[in-house]
């Protein structure tokens, strides 16, 4: 079986899968993270380990309530882009109730400079990438999964319901940034996920959370060379009971595109971590952000050996 068809195979059991009424699908994942939680998964883990480094001031309890959250939401927001990957994009669409701040993108648009939007692990970042799909056509920055398979399945879903013309896919890899630069350049907009950690080398470290982060560089060399506005996008579950959303189109710190690097990326964090305060549950806390460590500091990858 090649990876097209076992994508295809994966596809049609995740749109059978996804019927399932939206209360059904929330109880699954809350047993999906009860479970997790009872067995100390690994996720649950890193998750621990980064609420004691981002909120060292929390009593122990209440580390681990904030935990129990997040495991939680972190298992709604995989079901629900699972669903918003395999229903009609103009179903889910109509599950975002607020919109804040379209006027922003709009006006960005027309500018023609060039537009970057910033979209942090907060929220469903899947839906507002179809959101952002019906008003302009883009270009996502996405890190390639490991399994081609995987790849194959990604590559599918986001280019579903008649996307496949509005939404290009640019692999993090070879020509990306030369592909990125040509778009903004040309007036396009240029989706990037702000806050995954690059390899060494590719990344200057700057405050998370109060503790030094490998951060990109690449959004704010993008903008500082091409003059494209610079926007934070999320797409916010504002209802607990049930699939509500708001979505918000923010502007960005000037600092973004400051030449110097320091300055750029301690903006970028900062502005990340604004709206990962609004709602700790709704973010990416599951991920090892903190793995890397700035050298000659002498400190340890504080998930090793726990989480790996």
């Amino acid at each position: 079986m090649n990876d097209a068809t076992a994508a295809r195979l994966l596809h049609a059991l995740a749109a059978w899968l996804m019927r399932l009424p939206w209360r059904w699908l929330t109880s699954l994942a809350d047993l999906i993270a009860m479970r997790s939680l009872r067995r100390n998964s690994r996720e649950a883990r890193v998750t621990g380990h980064n609420l004691e480094l981002a909120y060292p001031d929390l009593l122990p309890a209440e580390r681990a309530q904030l935990q129990q959250a997040i495991v939680r939401g972190t298992s709604r927001q995989a079901l629900e882009t699972l669903r918003f990957w395999t229903r009609p994009h103009a179903e889910n669409l109509a599950l975002i109730r607020e919109v804040h701040g379209a006027e922003l993108l709009d006006a960005a648009i027309a500018r023609g400079a060039g537009v970057i939007i910033a979209a942090p692990h907060y929220g469903n970042w899947e839906l507002l990438n179809q959101w952002l799909a019906v008003r302009t056509p883009l270009a996502i920055l996405y890190a390639p999964p490991e399994s081609k398979v995987g790849e194959a399945f990604l590559n599918r879903v986001r280019a579903a319901h008649g996307d496949a013309d509005r939404v290009t896919q640019v692999r993090a890899e070879g020509t990306a940034v030369r592909e990125l630069l040509r778009r903004l350049k040309g007036g396009g907009v240029v989706g990037i996920l702000p806050d995954q950690q690059p390899k060494q080398g590719d990344g200057e470290f700057a405050p998370f959370f109060g503790v030094q982060a490998l951060t990109m560089t690449l959004l704010g060399r993008l903008a500082s060379r091409t003059g494209a506005a610079v926007l934070i996008a999320y797409c916010e579950r504002i209802d607990a009971r049930g699939p509500q959303f708001a979505l918000h189109v923010e502007a960005m710190p000037q600092a973004i595109g400051d030449a110097d690097v320091q300055a750029s990326v301690a903006a970028l964090n900062l502005a990340v971590e604004r709206v990962a305060r609004r709602d700790p549950a709704q973010y990416q806390w599951t991920y090892k952000r903190y793995s890397l460590r700035p050298p000659g500091s002498g400190e340890d990858n504080p998930y090793w050996p726990d989480c790996y």
